[in-house]
């Protein structure tokens, strides 16, 4: 077990995850916007024991109302943007919202259609752009670990 652990420690050394000197925390709300959930695997892989993205204060939660982040995921539909503006007036000042993957971004495979509104940032300001399809946990940490060091509230 000793080992592992020491492996662990090393893996992270690797992927330049030290979080000792980050006192604060950032609450995350995720929303999938009508993605394929390669995004969402990701996402889950960077909250993994490999990457432990809660041991630097990121969090998942449940309640727009708690977050500070609105992490949006898949193309925006049409039915899904009253649903992100919704969710993006219930959070308290300041907030941020992340556009996780190509599709979000605009950038997807599926094209142009009347179903869909195009970028998240045709929608909410976006603030982080965490690109890829499906982007690499190590990109999540790293792109979430860079706003929360940016982000001077103290939270």
């Amino acid at each position: 077990m000793f080992v592992l652990l020491r492996q662990l420690a090393h893996i992270r050394r690797e992927a330049h995850l030290d979080g000792a000197d980050r006192p604060r925390s950032i609450a995350l709300r995720h929303v999938d916007a009508g993605s394929c959930n390669g995004c969402e695997h990701e996402l889950g892989l960077a909250t993994s024991p490999r990457y432990d993205l809660q041991r630097f204060g990121l969090d998942i939660v449940a309640s727009p109302r708690h977050a500070d982040v609105l992490l949006v995921t898949g193309p925006i539909t049409t039915r899904m943007a009253t649903a992100l503006q919704t969710a993006y007036d219930a959070m308290p000042e300041p907030r941020l919202v992340a556009a996780l993957g190509d599709c979000a971004l605009g950038c997807g495979i599926l094209g142009d259609s009347v179903e869909l509104m195009g970028a998240l940032e045709d929608v909410l300001p976006v603030d982080i752009r965490i690109a890829g399809c499906p982007p690499a946990p190590e990109a999540i940490a790293t792109q979430l670990l860079a706003a929360l060091d940016s982000s001077g509230d103290g939270r």
